[in-house]
């Protein structure tokens, strides 16, 4: 056991990179996730937003895209954009929610993605 004023240190050796003008930890070129990782809750909690969103839309509570940007605070852009997500091909959306291997599609690609074929967003979203 340690003493009270004992001093344990803990090195992780991580790195600070920015990315998109904001800083991001990234982990060690050797770290591998553990095996009973999930899908990136990010991307869940977008894609369950999304849908949120198109229901509202396609029930008449909303018009246009401005109108929901400015009724949920957000802007209309990050909106559009979000929006994309309740597009995706099925198999896409099904391999992301239900998948047991972690995704490496980034959100910002799968907003890409939605604007293609679904069989092309199938193809490509692969990794």
């Amino acid at each position: 056991m340690t003493k009270p004023d004992d001093t344990i240190r803990v090195l992780i050796p991580l790195t600070v990179r920015k990315k998109n003008g904001r800083p991001k930890i990234m982990p060690p070129a050797d770290y591998r996730p553990s095996d009973d990782q999930t899908q990136d809750p990010h991307v869940l909690r977008a894609i369950g937003r999304a849908w949120g969103w198109r229901r509202r839309m396609e029930a008449g509570d909303f018009a246009t895209i401005q109108e929901l940007a400015e009724a949920i605070g957000l802007a209309e852009r990050h909106v559009s954009r979000q929006l994309r997500l309740a597009y995706l091909a099925p198999e896409v959306l099904k391999r992301l929610t239900c998948g047991r291997e972690p995704s490496t599609v980034t959100l910002y690609d799968l907003c890409r993605l939605s604007g293609e074929t679904w069989q092309e967003q199938t193809e490509r979203a692969h990794g």
